[in-house]
């Protein structure tokens, strides 16, 4: 039952601590609009999303000026448009971008989500012309993001796609070089992806899912930063007890968002993502929640064991709050979008080797993290390549985010603004993995994936 003070905290964690429901995502299957005819098969894409999304943007602000939480985006992922695409041999998939975007404009979403291939042991019919024709999608549209799934546990990892990869990243940084190379901050390259994902850029609607669904993402780094500061000086097991209870208020905070919009919309409820999602703002970042538990700077050693028991207990609180937890489940550290990495990388605290090693522990990988803008496409690959084994070898999800910033160099800064955020150009190591990349192939299943 609740009473004054369960109430009370909840208001301050709101007001004071940046809590807030990051992203209601609904996710809708496109796979009735497949049609030979690419025009036919756009126009079906564009109403079946308007139809079913009419009314996503009202419902959130309605329920966040009900119950007085901060809903910050409302989003929708869709079916792998490879899939969709696939039919339409010989036809750019950039049309099926542009009908994304005019549906998104809409229906007044922030983002969608779903201009994905999934290549993890293959390229399927629409994946090849996907992946090539991403540069000109993302550089010709607002708000349509992009994903690309090139390794599994259960597949090894496709050394092909990471090849292109790369060099898609390059030319899509070049497209959009004029507006900060920002067209690379709406593309992720994962290594087991989530088919329930509610957070850009990365979501996508899986073949797997229901026709139509709810998804919410919450936040709230703030929230357990400030719980430890008023925890004083405890032991490690008390840290992660008070994570613990933190992340179950949140989820809780989150699943009750959840069910509202699953009821008004008429709309199955899929998950809660518990993920620790921060922002450039002041007092809602994760690298502070680790300086809090006592490192100088986030970056020092101790960083990683750290973040293993922060993403280990907002889990633990957090499926204890929800039967429904999916997604991505985790803390978040991507570089611009966090304020307390972004003064870690900009005082050299914080380096990408360093990044790499608490991708092992935590969600997702390298994310939002700008380098510089003459980075060889074959060492981009490989920053991919070694992310992906972190994640195939781990059973979990990692990605790479990584924004060339052309025409700068390391120690530059670039700037998206809003939660996409911005920071230093951080360096990397350009010894060349080229021979490596170009080899091809697949990287064989570790012996993880025979577990039936």
């Amino acid at each position: 039952m609740l009473n004054s003070h369960d109430i009370l905290e909840t208001v301050n964690m709101i007001d004071q601590e940046n809590l807030d429901v990051r992203t209601i995502t609904m996710g809708i299957s496109l796979l009735d609009c497949i049609d030979s005819d690419p025009q036919k098969a756009c126009d079906k894409v564009y109403d079946k999303i308007c139809r079913y999304a009419e009314n996503l943007v009202k419902t959130g602000e309605d329920i966040s000026r009900e119950y007085g939480i901060p809903i910050i985006h409302k989003r929708i992922s869709v079916t792998p448009v490879a899939m969709v695409a696939g039919a339409c041999p010989g036809t750019s998939p950039v049309r099926f971008a542009k009908a994304l975007d005019r549906a998104a404009s809409s229906v007044g979403v922030n983002f969608i989500g779903g201009y994905s291939a999934l290549v993890h042991k293959g390229f399927a019919p629409g994946d090849y012309a996907l992946i090539q024709s991403i540069p000109e999608a993302l550089s010709e549209t607002e708000v349509v993001c992009s994903s690309v799934n090139i390794g599994s546990t259960k597949a090894g990892i496709n050394m092909d796609a990471v090849g292109k990869m790369g060099q898609v990243i390059v030319d899509l940084a070049k497209n959009t070089a004029q507006r900060d190379c920002i067209g690379a901050a709406k593309l992720v390259v994962f290594c087991n992806a989530p088919e329930d994902n509610p957070f850009m850029a990365g979501a996508f609607h899986g073949p797997g899912e229901p026709d139509c669904v709810i998804n919410v993402g919450v936040s709230g780094p703030g929230v357990v930063r400030a719980a430890l500061a008023k925890a004083g000086d405890c032991d490690i097991t008390a840290v992660a007890d008070i994570v613990k209870r933190t992340a179950f208020k949140i989820t809780r905070m989150g699943q009750l968002v959840a069910q509202e919009a699953s009821r008004r919309l008429c709309v199955p409820f899929g998950i809660v993502d518990l993920s620790l999602a921060p922002t450039p703002a002041v007092g809602d970042s994760v690298a502070h929640i680790l300086e809090e538990m006592g490192l100088e700077r986030c970056g020092a050693c101790g960083t990683t064991a750290c973040l293993a028991l922060l993403n280990d207990a907002v889990k633990k609180g957090g499926v204890m709050a929800s039967s429904h937890v999916g997604g991505l489940s985790g803390a978040f550290i991507p570089v611009t979008e966090d304020a307390g990495m972004i003064e870690a990388a900009r005082c050299g605290a914080l380096t990408l080797t360093k990044l790499e090693a608490m991708t092992a522990v935590c969600s997702v990988g390298l994310d939002m993290i700008n380098i510089p803008g003459d980075t060889p496409a074959e060492v981009i690959s490989a920053i991919i390549a070694d992310e992906a084994a972190i994640g195939m070898v781990n059973s979990k999800t990692t990605a790479v985010r990584v924004i060339p910033a052309i025409g700068k160099k390391a120690g530059d800064e670039l700037n998206f603004g809003g939660l996409l955020g911005g920071g230093p150009v951080m360096e990397v190591n350009t010894y060349s993995p080229a021979k490596f990349i170009h080899r091809g192939g697949r990287i064989p299943a570790p012996m993880q994936s025979l577990k039936n």
